[in-house]
């Protein structure tokens, strides 16, 4: 009987909309626009009860650095200014142990480049296997050039291995390329680096070299002025 009432076809009863006369209580609310509803209050509920929680078993000593180098801005989080941080020596010292890393890492490249096109030059010209065959006479020698060409004729283990070594050379082949474009990205960034560490060097020498001459003039100029007071 279970089986007779499910195939027996019901009638499906829809949502009502909202009545003529109840238009100005605007949208009718169905099911589903509760069930979400529900959802979102049911999720803000539990996350100001986590909140409630945390507030109540917040440690009072509880302490972190960030308390002291941040402050607080209209209730948002600001962290202190650190543009003068370091020093220029600083500045200039941490530059060129990122030249030091640059040139490591490129010539790290290079040597992989290498060995790589070594490789890929030993699959390109692999040299052919020739053996050299004896024979008595002329039936032994018919035997093995027919044994020779069967066995080259039906090549089943290289045919099937054919497919995986190419797509393993085409990979080895890509990955070269970008090794190279990854040298010539590395380089390109050393030369930057070294021209920028030597144009920051002459800026310091210069304004060293101005700063000295600037205290001989003042000094000069005290001097003098002590003299003509003296005469």
């Amino acid at each position: 009987m279970s089986s007779l009432k499910n195939v027996i076809h019901r009638r499906i009863h829809k949502e009502r909309s909202q009545l003529e006369s109840r238009k100005k209580f605007g949208f009718l609310q169905k099911h589903k626009d509760y069930v979400l509803r529900a959802r979102d209050f049911h999720k803000k509920e539990d996350t100001i009860r986590k909140l409630k929680e945390k507030a109540a078993f917040k440690n009072p000593d509880e302490f972190y650095f960030k308390m002291v180098n941040t402050r607080t801005v209209d209730g948002v989080h600001k962290p202190e200014n650190r543009a003068n941080k370091y020093s220029a020596e600083e500045l200039l010292m941490m530059k060129t142990q990122d030249m030091g890393y640059v040139l490591q890492k490129s010539q790290s490249e290079k040597k992989k480049i290498e060995r790589l096109s070594s490789t890929l030059h030993y699959l390109g010209n692999r040299p052919t296997s020739k053996h050299i065959y004896f024979a008595d006479d002329r039936e032994e020698a018919k035997e093995i050039r027919s044994h020779l060409s069967g066995k080259e004729a039906s090549p089943h283990s290289r045919s099937a291995d054919m497919p995986e070594i190419i797509k393993k050379t085409a990979a080895s082949y890509d990955e070269l390329e970008a090794r190279k474009k990854r040298v010539n990205t590395l380089e390109r960034m050393y030369m930057d680096m070294a021209l920028q560490t030597e144009l920051q060097r002459k800026e310091e020498k210069g304004s060293f070299v101005m700063m000295s001459l600037f205290a001989r003039q003042t000094d000069l100029c005290t001097n003098g002025g002590k003299s003509g007071n003296v005469r």
